[in-house]
């Protein structure tokens, strides 16, 4: 089975920038769509973005979009989140999923389906 594997979370100040990547081991994520969601303490899991199999088709947040891209290298069977001018309320844990869906259906993806990483934090100080 897939197992995403994600990277790149640290400590940043607010209007800096991290990339966080999503590696799959055991099997590639070839054919499988690939969503960022985040999940900060005491609140819900939160949808970032998705990207179809194909890089082709990509869907993002509105509390992230124009300050994140979702991008992926199939060569390299890793998708990232590059997050820009990133904000205190960014501050969360980042997970990276895997499911053979559209990008647009990670908006509403339960945390039952797909194939989900352990999760990276993300802290932005103010």
């Amino acid at each position: 089975q897939v197992q995403p594997v994600e990277s790149g979370g640290g400590l940043v100040q607010a209007g800096g920038s991290l990339r966080l990547s999503c590696a799959a081991s055991g099997r590639t994520l070839w054919g499988y769509a690939a969503g960022w969601f985040r999940q900060a303490p005491g609140k819900d899991r939160e949808f970032v973005a998705g990207i179809s199999w194909s890089g082709d088709s990509t869907v993002s947040a509105d509390s992230v979009k124009g300050r994140s891209t979702i991008s992926r290298d199939n060569a390299k069977n890793t998708v990232y989140l590059q997050m820009n001018s990133l904000k205190p309320e960014d501050t969360a844990v980042y997970y990276c999923a895997a499911d053979r869906i559209a990008a647009v259906d990670f908006r509403s993806l339960d945390r039952s389906r797909g194939y989900w990483g352990q999760g990276t934090q993300v802290t932005v100080s103010s």
